[in-house]
């Protein structure tokens, strides 16, 4: 009896092998300290880099190598500390000629580029691993019904005029919009309509010595909707705000009912990362009411006449403005910071979206002459002792930042202007371009991993993988001689490949990958350890050295799939029910599960036919 394999099998194991040593190989590279540069208008060409490289020598930056990276340049340094001085030079060079690019901190692949024609890129690290910030984030759901509330109470006015629907006035509250009617009837009649128009709400009547009112609030699968809505849309913008950033393979995603985990790896400016991801800054557009004495009567009495509301300019001076909102934050697709070319303050350049520009234009067309104003919204959040209890307060701080005449129809794109400075301009540039939130978000925990501490863990996690693999090498050489060797080399193939696996997948290692793969590396040798003794009780019984080989790889092979195959549901109940750190841990061993079958079962199996398959041997090294 002899035992071979087909050469299309050793064709497929050499394949396989050279794959995955070609796909882990990025990450024997590590990464350099990098710089990030874009535009926030115009695309990077080659032109725009050679302008840049140029820069560059002038200013005497010393850095490695510049780049084109997709719409962005990237220069490398050979340290982080030149890497931090080349900020400082390139950030003043640059902003001197255009304010509008963005430059942000990064660690770049060292991965060469005949490795990166075939799309072989190195695992991403995790927290944990590369150094970076975690923050926590809570959405301020009663802010996000509230404004929901009314931005609705604001269509409802709308309807009710289109509908000769006579009524006092709208009001929204935290929970429910109130409409006040001058009778029953006008009120029942309301109602009615209302109630065809609006689905979505519950309607309920009320009356007192005011008048009759409808009170209207979320049914609970509309108010379930809004909530849900609030924290997808705010993930969503989260995501655009950490592009600006231009991190790595960032980590977003919810946490129960109301929060948000966010994790930045290879952070550096932890002070601007949470600045701008905590930020709420959104915009509103409303005509002016009045005249100026209008507004010095409401600043001395704290009142606003009906249909106007009280807001502060940034001077502290007074203004009214109609309560109607023309258009919001949440219409603008793009924006761009910059100098205005007839006073040289800073201005942002705004671009609606279709239904954002429509209304503008609208407005603009019907109230030409007259005065429009900008208002900059901001929610901010602060820990007060309230009857011995500590609780988060939420303000609201309301500014108007710009009051305009109207000199003609504005429509999709237009200028903005009042800005303090050129660092808030390009901040708010920056919100409004990735969009505003839903609701307010608060951060809850925060943590910061340095980089020393990430590289500590490298160094502890790559050395428990080197002394497990050694312990593991040494005690099968040794127990099961050439046997050994051969399951030893399978171990090593199933490391590279693991590896080649989650670099193909772009995964993110985290620490606990890292045990998931230490767990790996002793059950790999599981399965040789079952064919071995297999083998070797085969030989006790008087069996042949072939049949031996053959009997212990076929009747072994029940108990090693059942083995694995429970393990690997296990780990799919982790990575199920599992957060972040636990999911990792169930991928890579899933992942190790896998690759191990393959290593132990069909790599072993063809060298130990390559060794004794078609030899007459009257005794094995095992």
């Amino acid at each position: 009896m002899v035992n071979r394999y087909a050469p299309w099998r050793y064709i497929l194991l050499l394949l396989i092998i050279v794959i995955g040593a070609v796909y882990a190989a990025p990450n024997l590279y590590g990464e350099d300290p990098a710089l990030q540069i874009s535009h926030r208008v115009n695309l990077i060409d080659d032109a725009e880099l050679g302008n840049i490289s140029s820069l560059l020598k002038n200013e005497g930056v010393d850095y490695r190598s510049v780049e084109l990276d997709g719409n962005n340049i990237l220069v490398r340094f050979d340290s982080e500390e030149k890497q931090l001085r080349g900020a400082d030079q390139v950030r003043e060079a640059l902003f001197a000629n255009d304010r509008r690019y963005s430059i942000a901190l990064n660690l770049a692949p060292a991965t060469p580029d005949w490795l990166t024609s075939l799309s072989a890129l190195p695992m991403y690290l995790g927290l944990d691993l590369r150094g970076g910030v975690h923050f926590l984030m809570e959405v301020d759901m009663e802010s996000a019904i509230e404004k929901s509330l009314e931005r609705f109470s604001s269509e409802m006015r709308t309807f009710m005029r289109e509908e000769k629907i006579r009524y006092k006035a709208v009001q929204a509250a935290s929970d429910k919009i109130s409409i006040r009617f001058a009778s029953a009837e006008t009120r029942d009649n309301g109602r009615l309509l209302l109630e065809e128009e609006f689905r979505d709400f519950e309607f309920a009547d009320s009356n007192d010595d005011r008048g009759w009112f409808v009170n209207i609030s979320f049914n609970p699968i509309s108010l379930a909707e809004e909530r849900r809505a609030a924290i997808e849309q705010n993930i969503s913008t989260l995501k655009n705000r950490v592009n600006e950033l231009g991190v790595a393979e960032p980590v977003i995603q919810r946490q129960g009912e109301e929060r948000v985990v966010v994790q930045l790896p290879g952070v550096q400016d932890t002070v601007r990362a949470k600045e701008i991801l905590g930020a709420t800054a959104t915009l509103e557009f409303r005509l002016v009411h009045g005249s100026f004495a209008d507004w010095s009567a409401a600043g001395s009495s704290g009142k606003a006449p009906i249909g106007s509301r009280l807001y502060a300019r940034s001077d502290g001076s007074p203004v009214l403005l109609k309560r109607n909102v023309i258009v919001t934050g949440d219409q603008i697709v793009g924006a761009a910071s910059g100098l205005d070319q007839q006073s040289g303050t800073p201005d942002v350049t705004i671009t609606m979206n279709s239904s954002g520009a429509d209304r503008m234009a609208r407005v603009t067309r019907d109230n030409i002459g007259k005065p429009m104003a900008v208002v900059f919204i901001e929610d901010k959040f602060e820990f007060r002792e309230v009857d011995g209890e500590r609780k988060r307060i939420r303000s609201t701080e309301s500014q108007v930042i710009n009051v305009a005449t109207i000199q003609d129809q504005l429509s999709k794109r237009f200028h903005i202007t009042g800005l303090d400075s050129t660092r808030e301009a390009r901040d708010l540039a920056l919100l409004l371009r990735a969009g505003a939130l839903r609701a307010p978000m608060v951060i809850v925990e925060e943590r910061t991993v340095g980089p020393s501490l990430g590289q500590e863990n490298i160094d502890r996690g790559f050395l428990s993988v080197i002394v497990g693999f050694i312990a593991v090498l040494l005690f099968m050489a040794f127990y099961y001689k050439v046997f050994g060797l051969v399951a030893n080399l399978a171990l090593a193939l199933n490391l590279v490949l693991m590896v080649a696996i989650l670099s193909i997948f772009q995964a993110t290692l985290t620490l606990p990958g890292i045990a998931g793969i230490v767990l790996t590396v002793g059950m790999a040798v599981d399965a040789n350890v079952l064919i071995f003794e297999r083998i070797r009780e085969e030989l006790r019984l008087g069996n042949t050295p072939q049949a031996s080989i053959y009997s212990g790889y076929s009747k072994a092979f029940g108990t090693i799939a059942d083995a694995n195959i429970t393990t690997f549901i296990a780990a799919i109940v982790l990575f199920g029910f599992g957060t972040g750190p636990i999911q990792g841990f169930a991928v890579t061993l899933m992942i190790g599960i896998a690759s191990s079958m393959f290593t132990a079962i069909f790599g072993t199996r063809a060298l130990i036919n390559l060794i004794y398959g078609s030899k007459q041997v009257s005794r094995l090294a095992i």
